[in-house]
């Protein structure tokens, strides 16, 4: 279970919000939180009031929003699912940006743990594997904006041949020397 799972979407909306204010200006303030969020200011007075209560925030009235070390782990985590989410798009899938970073922001209140790390782990994985990296990634992009993929996959099997031939002659001259 996460550090937020007893925070609702909205409540972890607002949390993440907050912590990449005071990452920007050290405190937050209601009006830059609404401002971000695109709120009125009482959906903003009753989310402060609620992560308050939970002792996620310092907060009162008319004066700066602060994260309490509680607010900013729990904060810390919705950041990390969020970030990972966006990289796994935009990375591993060639997902466009925006579009990747909209989708985390649905996805990262229900993933369970579990399946983030494995997010985590096959994007680490593709990204150091020889027969995956950034050319794998890039093939899987094109493939994804072509729809050739039986022509595609035999062009990339023959390059990775090529690539495989080309690192053993130069380890071969490497260790005549």
């Amino acid at each position: 279970m996460t550090a937020t799972g007893t925070l609702t979407a909205s409540l972890e909306d607002y949390l993440e919000t907050i912590y990449h204010i005071i990452a920007e200006k050290q405190v937050a303030r209601s009006k830059d939180i609404a401002r971000q969020l695109k709120v009125g200011y009482a959906s903003v007075t009753g989310a402060l009031r609620a992560l308050s209560d939970k002792g996620l925030i310092n907060y009162s009235p008319y004066d700066v929003v602060t994260l309490t070390q509680k607010g900013k782990t729990a904060a810390e985590d919705i950041v990390r699912r969020h970030e990972a989410l966006r990289d796994f798009f935009v990375n591993v899938l060639a997902v466009d940006g925006k579009d990747a970073d909209d989708a985390a922001c649905k996805m990262e209140h229900s993933i369970p743990d579990v399946i983030l790390e494995r997010f985590i782990q096959f994007a680490q994985f593709v990204e150091v594997c020889p027969r995956g990296g950034s050319k794998w990634i890039a093939g899987f992009g094109y493939q994804c904006d072509h729809d050739n993929m039986q022509e595609n996959c035999e062009k990339c099997i023959l390059a990775v041949l090529d690539d495989v031939r080309t690192q053993k002659q130069q380890n071969r001259e490497v260790e005549k020397i």
